[in-house]
């Protein structure tokens, strides 16, 4: 197994993946499926990584803001998606590893994981890697003729300030 930063060629596979999640599962409230073409330009802006075993892409991670304005800079989202034959083996937390290490070189203070109701592993799984729940919306998102929650979780990556001092200098 290994995580790696995503490569175009990977794009396809990312965007079966992705796919695989929209039309099957409850885990995401869109219904938008992804072109190799949307994928790219994921892999063009980066912070996107993929878990990969004996040359196949089984899973992906993406970082990005969690809103715009400056003053959420330090404020991330991500999203983790592995097939199911891939699930168990550890590459979601290998994936959240990079995830983490990647919002803390960007100066990331917090993690975000915005969590359909609908896939209570994933709430378990941001919870066994220190995620705490900090918001529970019922019934805002639908899909499949259902009302979804969304459940927000967030972990506190660093626990200072950054120093103005030091950039005044």
């Amino acid at each position: 197994m290994s995580i790696r930063a995503a490569v175009r060629p990977d794009a396809a596979a990312i965007a079966d993946i992705q796919n695989w999640m929209v039309r099957d599962t409850l885990a995401t409230f869109t219904t938008d499926l992804r072109t190799v073409s949307d994928v790219e330009d994921w892999i063009t802006i980066g912070m996107i990584w993929v878990a990969e075993q004996d040359g196949a892409v089984l899973g992906f991670a993406r970082l990005g803001p969690f809103r715009a304005g400056p003053g959420y800079a330090a404020s991330f989202e991500h999203s983790v998606c592995l097939l199911p034959r891939a699930q168990g083996q550890g590459l979601g937390r290998a994936l959240m590893g990079q995830v983490e290490q990647a919002a803390q070189q960007a100066g990331g203070h917090v993690l975000i994981a915005g969590i359909s109701g609908a896939n209570p592993d994933a709430i378990a799984f941001h919870h066994r890697l220190g995620f705490d729940k900090v918001g529970h919306m019922p019934q805002v998102g639908r899909k499949a003729e259902q009302w979804l929650d969304l459940i927000l979780m967030q972990k506190i990556l660093s626990q200072t300030l950054p120093d103005s001092r030091a950039k005044a200098g």
